[in-house]
């Protein structure tokens, strides 16, 4: 029986993640290597097997009927694969070595980002590899060891434990308000300017949800200034541009400081919740017990950055 080399092992993890992923950029990144090394590894692959596993356009990788039936089995492969290493990993007992964080940019620039130092504080001998998106990524497929998110996905792989509500309330700078006036109820937003923000994935507006009583209610105000970033949304608004929604711990330092203050505060929602969420296979994994402890800490019963909305 010929045994496998670890060049073949190599081009069946970068063709299973192509594959998965759509492209050679996504692998490349996912893997920290570069779309030729993905490229060419898939080509040695091919040849090797002497089938096409890939039909290539100049947008996307389309498996071929071979291609989809070799996906299909390198999925189990690199799943066993990812199982015996965990439980060599949980064996050896302490956090050490490497741990892959993925969140939303917003949760990461303002919640996560600022606490990685107290963690290597407590855990020297691990190091961190944050990876900052606003889109879903495959925790399994992408090898991320605990993913933060606003909501809790669907997948009966992962497990999940809630961080924190993730609440929204409108917000305006002062001088603002001094020059329009303060709007007592939801419908006087539509004599006022609007900072909204769009989604990038979709391109649509993000809807403005309001609590009325023991109801959501949800509006699309007209927008006098559109952006595509949360912190752009905030800081257009601490200038002046207007009044706008926001998650709470973005806005609380901008509170804090007088920039901004928070509009029709009565009105604010938990719009979800705040979540890590991560493999059923890493449940021993040392490294991600120790994470999803930190996470805890920085994600305190109450949250210190909702304190203005209890004021």
């Amino acid at each position: 029986m010929e045994q496998i080399g670890l060049d073949r092992l190599t081009g069946i993890i970068a063709f299973a993640r192509a594959a998965s992923l759509g492209s050679y950029t996504a692998a490349a990144r996912s893997l920290s290597i570069s779309p030729s090394a993905v490229s060419k590894s898939v080509q040695r692959l091919e040849e090797r097997l002497g089938v096409r596993l890939f039909a290539r356009t100049t947008r996307s990788l389309t498996l071929t009927p071979e291609g989809r039936d070799l996906h299909d089995r390198a999925l189990k492969l690199l799943q066993d694969a990812e199982e015996l290493e965990q439980v060599a990993v949980a064996a050896r007992g302490e956090p050490t070595g490497l741990i892959k964080v993925t969140a939303p940019v917003p949760i990461g620039v303002h919640l996560i980002a600022p606490h990685l130092s107290q963690f290597r504080e407590q855990y020297p001998q691990v190091s961190v590899d944050l990876r900052l998106t606003d889109t879903f990524t495959d925790l399994i497929q992408e090898g991320i060891d605990v993913a933060i998110r606003v909501g809790r996905p669907e997948d009966s792989r992962l497990i999940a434990r809630k961080l924190a509500p993730n609440r929204v309330c409108t917000f305006a700078s002062p001088g603002y308000l001094e020059k329009r006036g303060t709007p007592l109820r939801i419908d006087d937003l539509g004599t006022h300017d609007c900072v909204s923000v769009r989604f990038k994935s979709s391109g649509q507006l993000m809807r403005w949800p309001f609590r009325v009583g023991k109801k959501v209610i949800e509006i699309l105000p007209a927008a006098s200034i559109v952006v595509d970033s949360t912190d752009a949304v905030i800081a257009a608004i601490a200038g002046g541009g207007g009044i706008g929604l926001s998650p709470t711990y973005i806005a609380a330092p901008y509170v804090a400081r007088g920039e901004i203050v928070p509009v029709l505060m009565e009105h604010w929602v938990d719009r979800y919740n705040i979540t890590a969420l991560w493999s059923e296979s890493r449940r021993g994994n040392p490294n991600v017990r120790a994470f999803v402890s930190f996470l805890q800490e920085i994600f305190p019963d109450p949250t210190p950055w909702d304190k203005f909305l209890t004021l």
